[in-house]
């Protein structure tokens, strides 16, 4: 398990940069975060021939106002953060550049905003979480700060130990303890009449086989004195993801964090469908995709020239 302490933060400069700033001050009341990093990357389109012949030093000056106005939020929002601040403003490629960013500045976790039915704000959160070795947490625009649930989809692999250690890691820093949801769906297979037992009759069966996988899976794991529960949904069409989205909202989960797959040649894009649907998702409720920091990060070029 490794910590957040060295987080990117990217910035748009709109209204939604209030939303990830009020949940960068709720983070960062851990010490255990050490340094925020303010990004935001202009376009080079912004800058044509014509004018930057003209006014050579047109680029410079912008960027140089982007980081005032940024520092400006960053003194509005966090007048009392203690970690240290950074504040990155680059042009080119949005995408290209903050995995630069995130390389050389070893970031372990990434925050960006999510705007309703936003595809360019999805496409960039799809990416990098396919493509950065550290962990992503995605926010939709006006949410609220809160952690009293946590629901973390178990299948029981190390992707989910993963993220069920981080969900505690998180829960334990609070004075006020969150529960943390840990769901487990389950399905009937598809030649269960072969039983000749009834759909009900092999779904009960595998409910009770989840729970006994889960008494064994939860036993190797440090709950630090956080309020655990496990819940068990039967999948009834063939898609995890709106079993999930289904339960976090009807238990209000504050936060739903995910484990990712790894990443190698043979797995470059594969997140895991599960994931890869829910970053997708127009969700309201803030999505932590957690993958293990810097596995197979020597691959990082080969996918920046894809």
């Amino acid at each position: 398990m490794y910590m957040f302490k060295n987080v990117l933060v990217g910035l748009d400069l709109s209204d939604l940069d209030e939303t990830l700033m009020n949940f960068v001050s709720f983070i960062t009341q851990s010490d255990r975060v050490e340094e925020i990093n303010f990004v935001y990357i202009l376009k080079e389109e912004e800058f044509p021939e014509a004018l930057k012949s003209e006014f050579p030093d047109l680029k410079e000056k912008t960027i140089d106002e982007k980081k005032r106005i940024i520092q400006s939020e960053v003194d509005k929002y966090l007048p009392d953060v203690k970690q240290k601040i950074d504040i990155i403003v680059k042009t080119g490629s949005i995408g290209r550049q903050m995995l630069n960013i995130i390389d050389i500045k070893d970031i372990d976790l990434i925050i960006l905003g999510r705007r309703e039915k936003s595809k360019q704000s999805g496409m960039l959160a799809q990416r990098l979480a396919r493509r950065a070795a550290c962990a992503l947490l995605i926010i939709p625009e006006d949410t609220k700060p809160s952690l009293e649930r946590i629901l973390v989809p178990i299948d029981f692999s190390e992707y989910s130990k993963l993220a069920l250690e981080k969900a505690i890691d998180i829960a334990s820093v609070r004075t006020e303890k969150p529960q943390v949801l840990c769901m487990n769906v389950y399905k009937v297979p598809a030649g269960y009449h072969y039983t000749g037992k009834s759909f009900k009759e092999v779904a009960e069966r595998m409910k009770k086989n989840a729970r006994m996988e889960f008494k064994k899976f939860i036993h190797k794991i440090d709950k630090k004195e956080v309020p655990l529960k496990d819940l068990y949904d039967l999948d009834d069409n063939n898609d995890f993801t709106t079993n999930i989205v289904d339960v976090a909202k009807n238990k209000k989960a504050d936060l739903v964090v995910i484990g990712a797959k790894g990443r190698t040649v043979s797995t470059a894009f594969f997140l895991g469908s599960i994931a890869e649907k829910l970053i997708q998702l127009d969700s309201d409720f803030p999505l932590l995709v957690m993958r293990y920091k810097g596995r197979n990060a020597g691959f990082l070029e080969f996918f920046r020239e894809l």
